[in-house]
């Protein structure tokens, strides 16, 4: 896998601090996020590898390994662990006046762990890095499945998005990632999704939520009411003397359960009662009489 410098991506010096790494991220990302160029390869691939800078540098954990490590960061556990038992052998064979691994054995270590062979002869296979992506989509895309094509690193991938999914939430394609070290598996693509607020309907969980404006008359004297739902319209009847803030629960007319065909959470509704304003005399003699009866 070629070397990505993710400081240099970023544009940042190596001692930029977690809020620099933030904005300097912010600030690349609405550059080059696919929506605002659409069908640019090279766009596409800067912004996957903005993400993949943000996500490593933002994570002191992370940020510290891939200081010492670079492009094989991931792999800092196996790395120390293998320097710790390095040390632990020089040290025995100290003691017992037997130099056993000298430096030399060492970099043989480490270049028959990354590809150069060396003495040893053994070249340990790892998993390749892992890639990120976010993907964008409003409440109706998250309502149904269907298959969307991303560009991850120069290379198209159509993948199916299951109706139901949640703001956040992250799948995993496996083998969609960076190609594995000496022989080792390709990593994974994880894809989170950002699924942006309706200015309608207000989602919790399985459960939809809207409010729905009907007029006074129709408040207390009953009547019906057309609403539109994620999937299409229902009438309603509207009791007479509803209240203000009254509700009413549609069972499952919600949204769709994640992987669960044809279970869907339910629909509450509250209705918001229109005063009149601007009344005619004659109007607001007939309120009168109401009021005096």
């Amino acid at each position: 896998m070629d070397y990505i410098d993710y400081y240099k991506i970023l544009d940042l010096k190596k001692n930029a601090s977690i809020e620099e790494i933030k904005k300097a991220y912010r600030k690349l990302a609405r550059k080059y996020h696919p929506d605002l160029n659409p069908n640019n390869q090279e766009a596409n691939k800067k912004f996957q590898q903005l993400n993949e800078a943000n996500e490593v540098l933002s994570d002191p954990d992370k940020r510290k390994k891939y200081d010492k490590y670079g492009k094989d960061w991931q792999h800092a556990d196996q790395l120390d662990a293998q320097q710790n038992q390095q040390r632990s052998y020089q040290s025995q064979g100290n003691r017992s006046g037997n130099t056993g691994y000298g430096e030399e054995d060492f970099s043989d270590f480490f270049s028959s762990m990354f590809g150069g062979g060396g003495r040893s002869g053994r070249n340990s296979p790892f998993k390749g890095q892992d890639y990120t992506a976010e993907l964008q989509l409003n409440l109706l895309d998250a309502y149904t499945t269907h298959k969307k094509t991303l560009t991850v690193n120069g290379k198209q991938v159509r993948i199916k998005i299951p109706a139901g999914v949640e703001n956040g939430q992250k799948i995993k394609l496996p083998g969609y990632g960076a190609p594995g070290v000496n022989n080792g598996p390709p990593g994974d693509l994880i894809i989170k999704f950002n699924i942006s607020e309706d200015p309608k309907f207000k989602r919790k969980g399985n459960d939809i939520y809207l409010q729905e404006d009907i007029d006074l008359y129709t408040a207390v004297l009953g009547g019906q009411k057309i609403v539109e739902t994620l999937n299409g319209k229902v009438k309603l009847n509207v009791p007479e003397g509803t209240q203000p803030d009254a509700s009413l629960r549609l069972k499952g007319k919600g949204f769709p359960i994640y992987k669960k065909d044809n279970f869907f959470g339910d629909l509450y509704i509250k209705w918001q009662i229109i005063i009149p304003t601007n009344l005619s005399v004659a109007q607001k003699e007939m309120f009168e009489t109401l009021a005096k009866s």
